[in-house]
């Protein structure tokens, strides 16, 4: 029997990828204008990005404790192994909730088997992660195999975001809020990145253009083997700038390809509109 791979929506994979894939899928909830939804299976990005442009703060919350109670006890009953595939515990708590259950439903079926790997990543960098053990899951790869290449490239995905405004993050915890200030001043637009699985600005840069040029500037500084490699790209309702990032990365760095994808409703609801992200490998697996 396959391993099976399980994901929350933090991963902004597509709607069709976890049917196509046999993916389980875990949304994180978001609650827009009053009314909460599952981020991926009941509202899409666009909503959450026109509401905040309409003045409301979309919030968010984890995934249902009693949908991994569900999904996990069904597994063990039905003797499968898998590995669940986890948004960064340092932007939601996801993963702790969800290893906590796992540990509950264990006492009754304590043969059950199934990883939970705090991936410290977020978007379309936790997504290509995900993609590549639905692959490998496809192809009945080990579990071992599988784990391994899990954490490699968890521990390896370089992040970097650039944002509209930092005001979204900060109203939802993610930034400071003196980040946000000196960011709104100018026309200065903040570089941020992953680091330990959370989102810390590196940069301000004066201007679009600039900004886009020093992403490119620090994927040649951090990666590496861009021919042999695929490049997330994923964007907050902002079709036009992504084209313009795109043929930059291109142009600059020659990869295999670029996967594009929108940031999901949950991530969205934080980075609010505008927001554009790269994530690559600063070494490939052996």
């Amino acid at each position: 029997m396959p391993v099976k791979i399980l994901a929350d929506s933090a991963c902004d994979l597509p709607k069709d990828f976890y049917s196509e894939h046999n993916v389980t899928l875990f949304p994180l909830k978001v609650q827009v204008n009053g009314q909460e939804y599952e981020d991926v299976k009941t509202i899409d990005p666009k909503t959450v990005y026109d509401a905040i442009r309409g003045g409301d703060i979309p919030k968010t919350s984890q995934v249902s404790p009693l949908l991994f109670e569900e999904v996990f006890t069904k597994m063990a009953e039905n003797n499968e192994d898998g590995i669940y595939i986890a948004f960064s515990s340092e932007l939601s708590g996801t993963y702790q909730t969800s290893v906590m259950i796992l540990n509950q439903v264990k006492e009754k079926y304590p043969n059950f088997h199934l990883t939970i790997v705090d991936t410290k990543c977020a978007s379309l960098g936790f997504g290509l992660v995900v993609k590549e053990a639905a692959r490998l899951a496809a192809e009945n790869v080990s579990k071992e195999e599988i784990l391994a290449d899990v954490l490699f490239r968890s521990q390896h995905m370089e992040q970097l975001f650039t944002v509209e405004d930092l005001d979204y993050l900060a109203k939802g915890g993610r930034v400071s809020k003196a980040s946000a200030f000196l960011g709104g001043l100018l026309n200065i637009k903040p570089i941020l990145n992953v680091e330990d699985g959370k989102l810390v600005p590196i940069e301000k840069i004066r201007g679009k253009k600039k900004v886009y040029r020093r992403l490119v500037e620090l994927m040649k500084e951090r990666g590496e083997n861009f021919s042999h490699q695929v490049i997330g790209l994923s964007h907050a309702d902002t079709a036009d700038t992504l084209e313009e990032v795109k043929a930059l990365i291109e142009s600059e760095l020659k990869p295999r390809n670029i996967y594009v994808t929108n940031i999901g409703s949950a991530v969205g609801a934080h980075t609010g509109p505008g927001a554009i992200a790269i994530f690559f490998l600063n070494e490939l697996p052996s």
